[in-house]
């Protein structure tokens, strides 16, 4: 496949979106996410990373006694 050049105009444009993505574009992370949240939505976020610790933890404690 041969390569083709990307016009000036168009690589400039993706260097844009790039930056403001980067910035902006996906989740916010965990800090910004917990500063947005409710202490109810806060509270259900630990207790579902709690659960899913707990399993992970469980089955690992299963695997050591097998």
């Amino acid at each position: 496949m041969a390569k083709r050049k990307i016009p000036v105009e168009l690589s400039e444009y993706f260097s844009r979106i790039g930056r403001k993505g980067g910035k902006l574009g996906g989740p916010l992370g965990g800090k910004r996410s917990l500063e947005t949240m409710t202490p109810e939505e806060r509270t259900a976020r630990a207790k579902k990373a709690a659960a899913a610790s707990a399993k992970v933890r469980s089955k690992a404690a299963k695997e050591r006694k097998a």
